[in-house]
């Protein structure tokens, strides 16, 4: 009997130090974590766990390298080596519409892995997430892009202002369809920050008029600039490089150092002030200029240099200008502000004189070109200073090709005064991305002649038939609106151009800040 009760007392015992642990273990298994909440998220580096709801770095989506034209299957650039983690735009219509979905959701589920319904609250079940202004301007963005791929094989939409028909676009449709949805959402903020004459202000009346006309319509514009950065597609960093080099360079000392950091300082000013230029690392800021300098000014910062949309009169790839990244815009010499008396010229039988070109010699081509045809041919007027009494526009309106030979940069004042006259541009040069080039097909409308057939010029001139040369002729004076600098601005002239080249570059990458 005695034994019998030990072991009853020893049972009761055990009992007593078991149900403590089984309450204890029960609450645990209630109240702690749950390991269906935790997800893997692979990092380039390592294999880290981090819970979903651990806000992920912002990352910046960027195709910066190849050159491809709007008109290609892609639309858009992509990129082999981009400087920074990127998720590269390249999806099929079913990802789109997929990804489209996604982002237009009311509500998004963050677990994807099994749950155990009874371990979560029913009011946390399916919890709705709150869209950030940035989501909602990607997810504008991302039907834009759905837009303009579509349209490539689509009808011509119609326009109460201008269709754009004909060989002078790569793709016609891509480029109204994308023009179109520019009008309907491009959102641009311009930094306030900076006193002129350096930021807010830049020439109008000379070679360099590009950069005032832009700066003064864009901060005019009441379409196009927003002055809520959290709507903004991309931030304009309003600094004239001719101006900096006008007063903050030491004339003739070969020291650009003041120049950048002049650059270096202002950013750092807007990065402290702002959180936009270090959420994207500068991807979705551009910067304007006609001035040569603009390539080594923008080198004072190197994520401006890298990863900065530069529109750039001076588009030089050898000099770092990257198609796919950065925006070619025309050098305009505006020498009374205006465009008055630039515009216009003779019909194409009017015009007696092949090719014409009156410049002074600087840079490796121009000498090569003088040297083979300065007063050599009638037919082929080549000049280093005109002669007394002859006027220079009144050469251009009576000649069929106008040269266009680059001088110490790639970017001259020719092109477009070859094309405001409706004479056909002859382009001389190398390594130059001509202006609006992912719209525009040059070849329909200009000749290019590379520098070691410049002794080979007239023959190659010659060899175009009259009605070649005809079709190119009036092809030129269709693309004029594309360069003629308005006051205000008007659809699809030069400042709706560049605008529209930034804009097709921001359609090129995403930015990410999750919430």
């Amino acid at each position: 009997m005695a034994s019998e009760s030990n072991s009853s007392s020893s049972y009761v015992k055990l009992l007593l130090f078991m149900v403590p642990l089984i309450i204890v273990a029960g609450l645990v298994s209630l109240l702690g974590p749950n390991p269906s909440n935790w997800v893997f998220i692979p990092n380039t580096s390592s294999n880290d766990v981090t819970k979903t709801t651990t806000l992920e770095k912002t990352q910046v989506v960027a195709d910066k390298d190849k050159v491809k034209a709007v008109s290609d299957d892609s639309v858009f650039n992509q990129s082999s080596t981009p400087p920074f983690s990127v998720q590269p735009i390249d999806q099929t219509p079913q990802q789109l519409d997929k990804e489209k979905e996604s982002l237009n959701a009311s509500q998004v589920v963050f677990n994807t892995t099994s749950m155990n319904d009874s371990h979560i609250p029913p009011e946390k079940q399916n919890l709705p997430r709150k869209f950030s202004i940035l989501d909602r301007t990607e997810a504008g963005l991302l039907q834009a892009r759905d837009a303009i791929r579509k349209a490539k094989y689509g009808n011509q939409t119609q326009d109460i202002d201008y269709v754009p028909t004909g060989p002078m676009y790569h793709n016609p449709n891509v480029f109204h369809r994308s023009y179109l949805e520019m009008e309907k959402q491009f959102k641009v903020f311009v930094y306030e920050e900076g006193e002129p004459p350096v930021f807010h202000n830049a020439p109008c009346k000379n070679i360099y008029s590009i950069e005032g006309t832009f700066i003064h319509a864009i901060e005019m514009n009441e379409q196009f600039r927003t002055r809520d950065p959290e709507k903004a597609h991309v931030f304009f960093l309003p600094y004239s490089v001719a101006e900096l080099v006008a007063f903050v360079y030491v004339r003739d000392s070969r020291d650009d150092t003041p120049i950048k950091k002049t650059v270096a300082d202002y950013i750092n000013v807007i990065s402290k002030k702002y959180p936009y230029w270090n959420r994207s690392l500068g991807a979705d800021h551009f910067t304007l200029a006609c001035h040569d300098w603009g390539p080594q000014t923008s080198q004072a910062v190197p994520n401006l240099y890298k990863n900065s949309i530069h529109a750039f009169c001076n588009a030089n790839t050898s000099e770092g200008f990257k198609p796919a990244k950065d925006a070619s815009i025309p050098e305009i010499n505006l020498r009374t502000g205006t465009m008055k008396g630039l515009s216009g010229g003779p019909s194409p039988s009017k015009r007696s004189l092949l090719a014409f070109f009156a410049g002074g010699v600087h840079g490796p081509i121009r000498p090569v070109l003088l040297e083979h045809w300065e007063n050599k041919d009638e037919d082929l007027q080549v000049h280093q200073y005109l002669p007394k009494g002859v006027d220079y526009y009144s050469m251009l309106r009576k000649s069929k090709f106008c040269l266009c030979p680059s001088g110490y940069e790639v970017a001259s004042p020719r092109v477009v005064e070859a094309i405001y006259t409706g004479c056909v541009p002859v382009l001389i040069s190398e390594y130059y991305v001509p202006p609006f080039s992912d719209v525009l097909n040059w070849k329909s409308f200009s000749v290019e002649v590379s520098v070691k057939d410049i002794p080979n010029l007239k023959n190659i001139l010659m060899s175009i038939s009259t009605r070649q040369y005809i079709r190119m002729q009036r092809r030129v004076v269709q693309v004029r609106r594309h360069f003629e600098v308005n006051s205000p601005p008007k659809r699809f002239d030069v400042f709706h151009m560049i605008l529209h080249s930034i804009w097709l570059r921001r359609l090129n990458f995403r930015v990410h800040d999750d919430q």
